[in-house]
């Protein structure tokens, strides 16, 4: 006869399927479990009486799979789209209170712009503010068996949830993913503004010692206190423990109790950028003897952040030149916002490859992994909530948008690559209330966090206006030479502000120009912003001009363009097609990298480059042309049909080859770059 093996073994033999369809582990030694509720859900496009019912017929609702859109594509092709009211009906399997000491809980990353949750026709919640996660109880509710889940969501224009303006589409919908969290009564608080329940905060640093603070809020919803075991350990990158400790509580029967830990790592290896990106691993039980009621982990990177207002930004204590790209959500032609974590990886791939070493994330909080590949690539976040251009003056507003902070803040405050947080963006006042407002959130940040910086990204008032100087950072969106002035405003600006408040740390939050792939001319003229012509080549100009006289001025704490990829924003019209901000440097669809794309990788890129611009100008008049390249090489060799015509050296990126007299037919464009480079185009020239 054999042995019957371990408890796990029979444990996962008898109850893999439970686990699978249910999201429910029976056994006693269980961590917590979650079930991706990404089956067919049932859905209408407008508000539906007693649509939270058990019962209600829904054989006329269209079946759709999460994440969901409903403006998908009418908030992409400009004009008015649909804001409203949208229902979605889930049904699915539950332990409920057949599993007892089990408590339940309902998992959404985003619902835009607000949600009311049903479950077996009870209420069961609700939560304002589009972009960040929340959780739900729903024990009470949940029956063994089958359950109906409804939301309605609404993503109109609610005076009293943020963003109340902005240029951008909202899509309407379940846009992230939902899931059902299963844990024991005695568990890592979930309920914590929709953060982790744990906090980590880096006490010290230095090359022998890093000594952190760990709080973590367990919660006890059984009937009897708790007296249950808290145990950390930390893993370095090889999965070798380097710290531990361990703590006993007591936790009353209905209450939540605070613990705070001590840690410390011997030799820590630091996180430093995107040079070397280090992660550490936080694992946290939650036992009671030998039996582990729950457990999370968390990444760790060990880093410390500052701003000198001559050396512009540091980390650990050096110099770390903070450039990047405004980086929006990660939208899709025909699905919005509504993306996986395959189109963000997509993303965060070609930022890496620019060489960028930060991203400002607007105009409100992203998806989690977002930050998870910030943290593993090491590129340096400034994440901001959304109040965008316009304010309420109500209670109920600033309320909204103090909830909004403080999830913000307990779901991303544990990510390494965290360094700001952003209180606001653009608002089109100067007034006292405003003024007040982003004072106010400010030192709510503080509160929260005191360990990283603050800023707003102003535009619309004087550069000292009170309104600009309220947070730790002084940052500007800044247009010359697209919206007013001249490309040469932007260096003039910032040394006249730096002379004037030599103790500022100031920044820039937005710059950039328009450009269409479908749009050549070469050379250049400036366009009309708001016209329908938005020539790739006068956005490469502009950041040509813009790249060589931010590098000459290292007391810039950070400059980051507007914008990474072309966006729907459904009240633009112009460039070549309504509702699209083109300011991208690449396209809507990921297919087309912009010429401005290889000029700031030629800036920013360690590695070799070199590109041709103006490679989509073809066919092009025969006659007198200019071959322009973008790299970080020194000098570049320029052949035209296998001869070559000759060197030039490469000036703040840019080699130029102009006056080249060429017939009418295909011509072999080729440059060859002293570090072994070669990149070719064919032009077609007519007569």
């Amino acid at each position: 006869m054999s042995r019957p093996g371990p408890w796990w073994m029979r444990c996962l033999t008898t109850s893999l399927a439970l686990v699978l369809w249910m999201g429910v582990w029976p056994c006693a030694q269980a961590e917590r479990h979650s079930l991706l509720l990404d089956g067919d859900w049932q859905f209408q496009r407008h508000d539906v009486e007693g649509a939270m019912e058990s019962d209600v017929d829904t054989a006329d609702w269209q079946t759709v799979r999460l994440p969901h859109t409903w403006n998908a594509p009418d908030a992409e092709r400009g004009g008015a789209y649909y804001r409203g009211v949208g229902w979605y009906r889930h049904v699915f399997e539950g332990q409920g209170q057949a599993g007892a000491g089990r408590q339940q809980f309902l998992e959404f990353d985003a619902a835009t712009m607000a949600a009311e949750v049903w479950i077996n026709g009870q209420k069961a919640g609700q939560h304002a503010g589009g972009y960040s996660r929340f959780r739900i109880d729903i024990t009470p509710w949940l029956r063994h068996g089958r359950n109906v889940l409804a939301v309605r969501v609404d993503n109109g224009a609610l005076p009293d949830v943020a963003p109340l303006g902005g240029d951008f589409s909202v899509f309407g919908g379940l846009i992230r993913p939902v899931r059902l969290i299963d844990t024991d009564a005695v568990h890592i608080d979930l309920l914590d503004h929709g953060g982790p329940g744990i906090q980590i905060d880096t006490e010290s640093l230095d090359a022998d010692l890093a000594r952190l603070s760990v709080r973590v809020t367990i919660r006890n919803d059984g009937r009897r206190a708790a007296k249950p075991q808290l145990h950390l350990s930390v893993l370095d990158a090889t999965g070798q423990m380097v710290a531990e400790a361990q703590q006993s509580a007591r936790v009353k029967a209905q209450r939540s109790q605070l613990v705070e830990m001590p840690l410390q790592i011997q030799q820590p290896h630091r996180w430093q950028g995107v040079d070397d990106p280090y992660l550490y691993r936080l694992r946290v039980e939650v036992r009671d003897g030998e039996t582990l009621l729950d457990a999370h982990a968390l990444p760790i990177g060990l880093r410390q952040f500052s701003v000198d207002a001559q050396r512009g930004f540091l980390l650990n204590g050096r110099p770390y030149p903070l450039h990047g790209v405004n980086y929006f959500h990660p939208g899709r032609p025909g699905i919005g916002v509504a993306v996986g974590d395959a189109q963000i990886d997509e993303d965060m791939g070609i930022l890496q490859s620019l060489g960028a070493t930060g991203l400002r994330l607007v105009h409100y909080p992203h998806p989690e992994r977002v930050y998870e590949r910030a943290d593993q690539l090491g590129l340096v976040l400034w994440t901001e909530i959304p109040l965008n251009s316009a304010m309420q003056e109500t209670a109920s507003f600033r309320d909204n948008l103090r909830q909004q902070l403080r999830e913000l803040i307990r779901q991303q405050r544990h990510h390494a690559a965290v360094a700001i947080w952003g209180v606001g963006n653009e608002v089109y006042r100067s007034d006292e209330p405003i003024v007040r407002l982003l004072g106010e959130l400010h030192q709510l940040a503080k509160q929260e966090d005191s360990s990283r910086l603050t800023a707003y990204a102003h535009c619309c008032a004087a550069d000292d206006h009170p309104m600009a100087l309220q947070t730790d950072l002084a940052a500007y969106n800044r247009y010359w030479g697209w919206y007013d002035g001249s490309l040469q405003d932007i260096g003039d600006w910032a040394d006249r502000l730096h002379a004037l408040h030599s103790d500022l740390p100031i920044g820039l939050g937005e710059y950039g120009a328009g450009g269409s792939v479908q749009h050549q001319q070469e050379p250049p003229v400036r366009p009309e912003a708001k016209s329908h012509w938005h020539p790739e080549q006068y956005q490469a100009l502009f950041h040509e001009a813009y790249a060589r006289q931010l590098a000459q001025r290292p007391f810039l704490w950070g400059h980051f363009v507007w914008l990474a990829f072309d966006h729907a924003s459904a009240g633009r019209d112009e460039g070549d097609r309504p509702g699209i901000n083109d300011k991208g440097l690449v396209s809507y669809d990921r297919r087309e990298r912009k010429d401005a794309f290889y000029l700031l990788q030629a800036w920013w890129q360690r590695e070799p480059v070199l590109h041709i611009a103006s490679r989509r100008f073809t066919p092009r008049p025969a006659g007198v042309v200019t071959v322009k390249a973008y790299s970080n090489a020194h000098r570049l060799t320029l052949s035209v049909d296998d001869q070559v015509v000759g060197e030039a050296e490469v000036v703040d990126r840019v080699a130029i080859w102009p006056d080249l007299d060429l017939p009418p037919g295909p011509h072999r464009i080729q440059v060859q770059s002293d570090h072994g480079l070669l990149d070719t185009v064919v032009w077609e020239l007519q007569p």
